[in-house]
């Protein structure tokens, strides 16, 4: 029988890729290169849309989740950190959602079936499976607050249409063949909730057998709160509900600035817990200098502290830094899950 992605996160540290939109952007890509012949009079410019190139440029694509696969990653993300309809409305490309995200899962599908083909591939133990996680971001607008500070109470989407949004994502992400759906990123925790809804309405309309959810937040400052104010425990709370294969950290903060919420996270979670941390914080020029073994040996004290059993990479991390953390963490037990006892209510 085939293992199961919790097979294999009982035994183990298990390894996610790291940033995508870094390793597009070493491509140098111009407005020519993302339209592709396909969208090559698009009435908007699209450079940026880095989830488009799933569809105009397969083959740059690939050959990045073929780099993280080759560097150690057991799971990879889809390119499909913007692929709903609210977001993908800045390029006029709504129609395209479905499309985009059952390209990027084919992406990512074609990339491991070429890596377990090749003979960099040894069938040891975790090498012979690889997991492909459907990206699922927190959007460009926000239902927790308001874009206008002279009116508090105004809401630029409503929930019912975050929701509709992310359950197009959810179809074309489950019809792509994800093995995983990760809610990541996430800044405002209503945006999670309705995407989380979405999920769940997904698999009881198609009577489809659930897929695990991973779920990511972002804390965006040091006082420990998500933007839209949250606790580290509020959030964990507010989504537990889901049931989540994993609940985690990844971006805003590098490796070392986030080491004191990882540790309070593992003491909270249920469930497996997640950390995929920038490369450091980044430079007066937006750009990222933490070099690899040394994002890597942060991670590894977090490993050996027994506070993680997903570790990879955000911003600024590339193939490179996955390879030093999947080397680095390898002989480290992974973080045991907590003896929950369930309420009996007379």
């Amino acid at each position: 029988m085939k293992k199961t992605i919790q097979d294999y996160l009982k035994g183990r540290i298990l390894i996610i890729d790291g940033a995508m939109g870094t390793m597009i952007q070493s491509h140098k890509l111009e407005e020519k290169d993302y339209r592709g012949e396909r969208f090559k009079d698009w009435h908007k410019d699209v450079k940026g849309n880095n989830d488009l190139l799933s569809i105009t440029q397969p083959q740059i694509i690939e050959e990045i989740h073929k780099q993280y696969l080759e560097a150690g990653a057991d799971i990879i993300e889809t390119n499909t950190f913007s692929s709903t309809s609210i977001a993908q409305a800045d390029y006029d490309m709504q129609s395209l959602v479905y499309e985009l995200n059952v390209a990027a899962a084919k992406c990512a599908r074609n990339a491991v079936n070429k890596f377990l083909s090749s003979p960099l591939s040894t069938c040891g133990e975790g090498q012979g499976v690889k997991f492909i996680a459907g990206a699922i971001g927190p959007l460009n607008k926000t239902l927790s607050l308001s874009p206008d500070v002279n009116n508090p109470g105004y809401r630029a989407v409503t929930f019912d249409e975050v929701a509709n949004a992310y359950y197009e994502q959810v179809k074309g992400l489950v019809d792509g063949g994800v093995d995983i759906l990760l809610i990541e990123t996430i800044f405002d925790t209503l945006n999670a909730k309705a995407a989380i809804y979405a999920i769940k309405k997904y698999f009881r309309d198609t009577k489809q057998h659930e897929l695990p959810i991973m779920i990511s937040g972002t804390i965006t400052d040091a006082s420990g709160r998500t933007l839209s104010g949250q606790t580290l425990e509020a959030f964990y709370i507010s989504v537990s509900h889901a049931k989540p294969l994993s609940i985690g950290l990844n971006c805003a903060l590098g490796a070392k600035e986030m080491r004191p919420h990882i540790e309070e996270l593992s003491q909270l979670a249920s469930c497996y817990t997640s950390a995929y941390p920038n490369a450091g914080l980044p430079n007066a020029f937006g750009e990222y200098d933490e070099q690899p073994h040394e994002t890597a040996h942060i991670i590894e004290e977090w490993a050996a502290e027994g506070f993680v059993n997903i570790v990879g990479g955000c911003c600024g991390t590339t193939p490179d830094h996955i390879k030093h953390i999947a080397e680095q963490v390898k002989n480290y037990k992974a973080r045991e899950l907590p003896v929950v006892e369930e309420e009996i209510f007379a």
